[in-house]
């Protein structure tokens, strides 16, 4: 069971962290622990599996990869651990997932691609295309950003 310390903590942790030399210690003056405390609150949401990852968010776009591609791909139901895991070992994909077929869309995986063109995107592709064997695919080009944000489980009281 999580006290109002946890949510308010959970609140904290689900915006950007602070930029200062010890974000933890600004978090935890936030919410009455100390540095100690909020490093180890962290620690047993992760391990707990109450929070899945920390890591960092990049804007991408803002860096200069402005082109973003989802690859579909039409992979046979036997290869699809397979073909998953090869596509995930793809440092250009920031997402690679599997996802039920539809009448008239044969796709089955996806795999969100990013460079610095098109051009790049599209290279990427085919290397994996090479790495698995899969040539049934295509590529969508995003054309704009809306929302840019992470899920937010606790809201303000």
């Amino acid at each position: 069971m999580l006290t109002e310390t946890d949510k308010k903590l959970i609140r904290l942790l689900q915006d950007d962290l602070p930029v200062a030399p010890r974000p933890f210690a600004v978090l935890a003056e936030q919410v009455g622990l100390t540095e100690e405390e909020v490093i180890a609150r962290t620690r047993r949401y992760q391990e707990q599996g109450l929070m899945r990852r920390f890591g960092v968010a990049l804007r991408h776009r803002e860096v200069g990869f402005t082109a973003n591609g989802m690859g579909c791909w039409d992979v046979p139901e036997e290869r699809a651990e397979e073909v998953g895991r090869i596509m995930a070992t793809f440092s250009e994909a920031s997402h690679c997932y599997q996802r039920p077929r539809f009448d008239g869309w044969p796709y089955s995986h996806f795999t969100m691609l990013h460079g610095q063109s098109r051009e790049e995107c599209a290279a990427v592709a085919r290397r994996i295309s090479e790495a698995t064997g899969i040539t049934n695919y295509r590529l969508l080009f995003s054309t704009e950003e809306l929302k840019k944000t992470s899920m937010r489980y606790f809201t303000e009281e």
